[in-house]
């Protein structure tokens, strides 16, 4: 008989089962949880920005792109609630596991208690004891005969702490399984309660995309407008940068001084900061399809970040003020240096630094200009010497 074969058993099993809920699962139902609670807020900005495009009562783009963003975002929230959800039953099932592990261990280990108890309660007078030593034909025969008796009784007091900690091991699992259960009911609560609004936001997308179709021809006006105002902006900035790119030429010390800028800048691609505190790219760079006008192509020479009424435009990274100008269409415009680089801010209710001055990251430059639609949003783009790039492969991407 062999005490500790199926407590090794159990050690075994629990080990394999935990840390495969460890690794397996613990860090990404961390990282799912982080990711929900990044949703929700970002779900709850968007709400936020649509009530605010909602007050004119008419229906608008800018109302279009908050619901679309609620929409996706609200999605991405219900694809991590689903994973959790998977991730809870892994475990469970692997409890489960465990319990039916211990359930076999104690009942076995309870019959090898029972068998020693039976085996002793032959010999449990003195007598019996005293005879089955005293009968050996050697001493030595006598020493192991006393032995084993100690050992026999430890062996006994051995099994019952064993007994203990595999019911203690067992109870603790079905409390961890019960609370595994609760959690997923939870989360599936919450997952029914969130594809009833995803539907009901896929309702008001429709019907708002029905609306917008019937005003075809004052889209296509704005769309113009739009495109005279970024041509306009386009050749402001390109021209800057080209007697930019002149006059530093003609110093002869400047070189050194813009090319440790240049680096700087570039050592942070993907980590500068967002140009507001709040919002979501409501225009992509380059060219993409019109949200509803069918086979219309828009161009974007940076990206549009929609946002609320009142918000600050915050600069993305030290270095000075080249430009302040006014554009039809794209309102106050601000042109900041960073060596080679440029960064546009377009779209501002107003401007509150002056040309020639050094700015910092994070350093407010502005409030963010809201259109008779109830639309707030800010043009950025970001440009090294006259090519054009993609600004948000520069911004941290926590939007």
């Amino acid at each position: 008989m062999n005490v500790n074969k199926y407590w090794i058993y159990f050690i075994t099993a629990f080990i394999f089962c935990f840390f495969s809920a460890t690794l397996h699962g613990q860090k990404s139902r961390k990282d799912l949880e982080r990711e929900k609670t990044d949703n929700l807020k970002k779900i709850e900005e968007a709400e936020n920005i649509l009530k605010e495009t909602e007050t004119e009562k008419v229906a608008t783009l800018g109302q279009l792109k908050a619901l679309n963003r609620q929409i996706q975002v609200r999605g991405q929230l219900i694809a991590s609630i689903s994973k959790e959800i998977g991730y809870l039953t892994d475990e469970i099932q692997e409890i489960t596991i465990v319990i039916g592990a211990l359930e076999s261990d104690l009942e076995q280990l309870k019959k090898e208690y029972a068998a020693m108890v039976y085996s002793a309660s032959k010999t449990r007078n003195g007598v019996n004891r005293l005879t089955f030593l005293f009968s050996a034909s050697t001493f030595n025969q006598f020493w192991l005969r006393l032995q084993y008796i100690e050992q026999f009784g430890e062996m006994r007091r051995t099994q019952m702490v064993q007994i203990e900690k595999v019911r203690d091991a067992l109870n603790e699992q079905k409390i961890e399984e019960e609370n595994k259960r609760n959690e997923q009911s939870v989360l599936l609560t919450e997952q029914i309660n969130e594809n009833k609004k995803l539907e009901r936001s896929k309702g008001k997308q429709t019907k708002l995309i029905t609306e917008l179709n019937s005003k075809q021809g004052q889209l296509k006006s704005e769309l113009n407008t739009r495109k005279k105002a970024i041509t306009d902006l386009d050749n402001l900035i390109a021209n800057l940068i080209k007697k930019e790119m002149e006059r530093e030429k003609e110093k002869i010390t400047s070189g050194v001084a813009v090319s440790k800028l240049s680096a700087s800048f570039e050592q942070n691609r993907s980590k500068l900061p967002w140009p507001v505190s709040t919002g979501f790219i409501s225009s992509p760079f380059g060219r993409h399809p019109h949200p509803v006008l069918k086979g219309i192509i828009v161009e974007n020479q940076g990206i549009d970040i929609q946002t609320q009424i009142g918000e600050k435009v915050l600069t993305v990274f030290d270095g000075e003020v080249v430009t302040k100008a006014f554009v039809p269409g794209m309102n106050n415009v601000v042109i900041i240096k960073h060596g080679e680089y440029y960064t546009l801010y377009a779209k501002l209710k107003n401007v509150d630094v002056q040309k020639g001055q050094a700015v910092s990251v994070s350093e407010p430059i502005g409030e963010v200009f809201t259109d008779g639609d109830g639309i707030t949003e800010v043009q950025f783009q970001v440009w090294r010497n006259q090519k054009k790039m993609d600004p948000a492969k520069w911004l941290v991407s926590n939007k």
